[in-house]
């Protein structure tokens, strides 16, 4: 099991939410985030930070890092390290089959990442083959995107998901993000695209947004 940093917002919640970091970060990245966010109205809430395993990233001339998959070309779809997404999807699906076996149902987990980890909530949110609460993908992209029609599950084929990208990100070029975008509305996924005056970072008026995200998934009966 990864390691994780856990939080809850109540004694016994009855809702989760799997936060995934991005390249080079760990389980700590988003912790601080929590005393940020408006949950009024939420039901507790398990807030889930695990940190993924260090290994070499071509794309950082193989400097060992903390990282769900290899990244070989700066266009981010070069040579998809399909083995290391396959490997991290494994481990996530792991902790989100623990949150069920802890009494938290899949309806009310929310799968969220940023950057690399953005990529991964995507990928695993979409083929996980039990409905989820939401997927909020931050500052990311749709990875092995090609085989997304045949892999896909029916079951999280009208999850709400939450899609936020900086302006003026150069890292994740919000050209990428946007034909991401773009693909999953084509498939008829709902997706809320959110656009910020920021870089590759999490800005207030996002947080906002995150807020009436989980407020809106989480207190559907």
């Amino acid at each position: 099991m990864l390691p994780c940093i856990e939080i809850e917002t109540q004694t016994n919640p009855s809702a989760a939410v799997i936060w995934l970091h991005g390249l080079g970060a760990d389980g700590n990245d988003f912790v601080p985030i929590i005393s940020e966010l408006d949950l009024d109205g939420c039901p507790g809430i398990r807030f889930i930070f695990p940190s993924a395993p260090s290994m070499p990233v071509t794309v950082n001339g193989g400097y060992v890092m903390p990282a769900w998959y290899d990244i070989v070309g700066r266009n981010l779809m070069d040579q998809e390290d399909a083995a290391g997404i396959h490997r991290s999807a494994d481990s996530i699906s792991a902790l989100m089959e623990r949150e069920a076996s802890r009494g938290i149902a899949y309806d009310k987990i929310v799968l969220a990442g940023f950057s690399q980890g953005c990529a991964m909530a995507l990928h695993i949110g979409l083929r996980f083959p039990h409905q989820l609460a939401g997927i909020m993908a931050l500052s990311g992209y749709l990875p092995l995107a090609m085989s997304l029609s045949t892999e896909k599950h029916l079951a999280n084929q009208h999850t709400p998901i939450f899609m936020a990208h900086g302006l003026y990100d150069s890292v994740v070029i919000p050209e990428r993000a946007e034909a991401s975008y773009a693909m999953l509305e084509k498939m008829g996924y709902q997706v809320d695209w959110n656009e910020y005056p920021m870089e590759h970072s999490v800005n207030p008026e996002e947080l906002m947004d995150i807020s009436r995200f989980l407020q809106s998934v989480l207190t559907k009966s």
